[in-house]
């Protein structure tokens, strides 16, 4: 069992420095942002009702108001290529459990759905019936394709989550090191088009209207689990709370005695394209936000990314040229 020390300087904070162990001071969120933390520790609770619990710092905080005493709780769990975050404050550890198990639980729900490396999700196994007719489809791919499709209309088009087979080419290059040819990238590009989505939100239905289309909800996927997660923790009361998915985040209200949760942008390697070749350019910090109760997104090549003849494309592709 893990023993918390109290430090001397504020008895209120307990830290894991003086057990010898590794105190976090920053969990990097990956794929574009950090959030800072407060000191906390590691422990061996993770194995409970399936979680991985990263860090449960024993953190007693009282409201500015003088409500009920909350504690600090963080969890991890491996999920959607990545890690899911999860930092939350609640009056019991049981609460924080049950609530972050339902968020985490929910998260691998819609990654059944909305996964395209899994060949058994219900978005391949749309696509694979590409071009034969109108499809069902369950509430929740319904809804992630209509709010895709609202974004991709607000946004002339340069939002499109049929650009799948562009991916695909962009994912073999970051194996073999090799660009696409003009000639892939341009049967890739006859298969793109936002429009050539017929969705049916009163049926409940989904027309890709030419066979071989492949969708790729990345550009949307995690931010859409992460508002499903936090609408978990909602429900059961805990309103203090922040869900990562790299970088996507949404934060529900401040921590106690905060303006709201402080996010800061990691710097990306800069240069046009994405690129910095032998030279590279300075990274340089991003100024940190204060939020709360909202959604924050970003994504760059912090770590997806190929590098050629020593350029370096990011992971992100513009479904108009195919390019990144």
């Amino acid at each position: 069992m893990v023993q918390l020390a109290q430090s001397p300087a504020n008895p209120r904070i307990v830290t894991a420095r003086m057990l010898g162990l590794i105190t976090l001071e920053e969990i990097d969120l990956r794929l574009g942002l950090r959030s800072r933390q407060m000191g906390c520790i590691r422990t061996p609770l993770g194995r409970l009702f399936g979680l991985i619990v990263v860090i449960s710092a024993a953190i007693p905080l009282v409201g500015c108001t003088g409500g009920p005493e909350l504690t600090r709780h963080e969890f991890m769990r491996p999920a959607m290529g990545g890690r899911a975050y999860i930092v939350l404050y609640s009056e019991t550890f049981e609460e924080a459990v049950e609530a972050s198990r339902a968020a985490f639980d929910r998260i691998e729900e819609l990654n059944r759905v909305m996964s395209d490396y899994q060949a058994d999700s219900e978005l391949m196994l749309l696509c694979a019936q590409a071009g034969s007719g109108p499809v069902r489809a369950s509430v929740d791919l319904i809804e992630v394709l209509r709010r895709s499709e609202e974004v991709s209309r607000a946004s002339g088009g340069a939002f499109d989550v049929t650009v799948g087979p562009i991916v695909q080419l962009w994912r073999r290059a970051r194996g073999d090191g090799k660009l696409p040819t003009p000639d892939e990238l341009a049967e890739a590009m006859k298969l793109v088009g936002w429009e050539k989505v017929g969705l049916d939100t009163d049926a409940g239905t989904v027309d890709l209207a030419v066979a071989g289309m492949r969708l790729d909800l990345g550009g949307i996927g995690k931010g859409f689990a992460a508002d499903a997660a936090f609408e978990q923790l909602r429900m059961r009361g805990i309103a203090r709370c922040l869900v990562s998915m790299g970088g996507d985040i949404r934060v529900g209200d401040p921590p106690p005695g905060k303006a709201g949760w402080r996010i800061v942008p990691v710097p990306f390697s800069g240069g046009p394209n994405g690129s910095n070749g032998s030279g590279g350019s300075k990274k340089r910090r991003g100024e940190p936000m204060i939020v709360s109760n909202v959604g924050v997104a970003s994504s760059g090549d912090a770590e997806r990314f190929v590098e050629v003849d020593g350029v370096r494309y990011s992971h992100i592709v513009g479904p108009k040229t195919g390019l990144d």
